[in-house]
């Protein structure tokens, strides 16, 4: 595949599955032996997984909106360097609403087999979106 075609496939995820679906439709956007690397998860969540996971997100922070910074491609594999930012107005993490603005920033590397994704590996600021809404503190350096 062209490495313009994965960006764009990459972009749909962004645009299409999270900004607009808010995690859920694009079915034709993974492949049905997708897989997830998520951190903290106990191993590769599968696609029912990793859907209900983004869910959660959005109703705690249902006005969440993720901006794609950078895009780099290379062979199947294409890495997205995005902002979030969100209110939180939901449960989160077993902690009540905050009602406190969330900025965080993360990478996402998809594997594009076939016009859809394979597989993800996140990364992004857990410790800094913790502080930020107030459920560890800051510690001095």
């Amino acid at each position: 595949m062209a490495t313009e075609a994965t960006k764009a496939i990459a972009r749909r995820y962004f645009d299409d599955y999270l900004n607009q679906g808010k995690g859920v439709g694009e079915e034709d956007l993974f492949a049905p032996t997708y897989r997830s690397h998520f951190p903290g998860s106990p191993g590769p969540l599968d696609r029912k997984e990793h859907d209900q996971l983004t869910i959660r997100l959005f109703v705690a922070f249902p006005d969440a909106h993720f901006t794609v910074e950078d895009t780099i491609a290379e062979g199947d594999k294409v890495v997205s360097r995005y902002t979030f930012r969100g209110t939180n107005q939901g449960p989160f993490q077993g902690n009540s609403p905050t009602g406190k603005p969330l900025t965080f920033t993360g990478n996402e590397i998809h594997r594009i087999v076939d016009g859809r994704i394979v597989e993800q590996w996140s990364e992004f600021d857990s410790s800094g979106a913790a502080r930020q809404l107030g459920s560890v503190e800051r510690t001095p350096a």
